[in-house]
């Protein structure tokens, strides 16, 4: 709570609303242009989006963990994981070997899974695949938009992602 920025939030409803206002003005920023591939997996564009989505909000928006969490990838490692995510997903999309939404999916899980901020991680993540999703002629995915039951199976779907299977995944991000 001590690098949380706004003094007037007092409850997590309170700090639920702050961020939320806080991501809207960061949709509003990637809607405004079309970026290309190369500028989408950039170390410093994954930075960028995470800190226009908290910068009003935490004092570390838009830098890496420093500190271990009970998921995700040794921070230390944090920075070397992210580059080899974004060189191996702009590797499968010269190659033209995997369908779009493939790639996309499992560029969302594994940004996910290496869980670089301490917080925001999975909205970050819909984002920057959405915004990947953009550069490739792609629909974003509505990530179980208006289903009572999106977060389980949300949730469910990443747990099978972390098995191998990444049919539930593809099948929820359209559905």
């Amino acid at each position: 709570m001590a690098a949380l920025i706004p003094p007037s939030v007092t409850t997590q409803g309170d700090l639920n609303e702050w961020e939320q206002a806080n991501i809207a003005e960061a949709s509003r920023w990637l809607g405004s242009r079309r970026r290309s591939i190369e500028h989408v997996l950039s170390e410093k564009f994954l930075l960028d989006v995470h800190r226009r989505m908290f910068d009003q909000t935490w004092e570390w928006a838009g830098s890496f963990r420093r500190s271990e969490k009970n998921i995700g990838v040794p921070w230390t490692t944090v920075r070397a994981t992210i580059r080899e995510l974004l060189a191996d997903t702009a590797h499968q999309i010269e190659s033209r070997s995997t369908a779009h939404d493939d790639i996309a999916a499992r560029f969302h899980h594994r940004l996910v899974v290496i869980h670089p901020f301490p917080n925001g991680n999975g909205r970050h993540a819909r984002l920057m695949t959405d915004e990947l999703l953009k550069c490739l002629d792609r629909p974003p995915f509505s990530w179980g938009l208006g289903t009572s039951d999106a977060r389980e199976r949300y949730l469910s779907a990443l747990r099978a992602a972390d098995n191998g299977d990444f049919r539930p995944m593809v099948a929820f991000v359209r559905s």
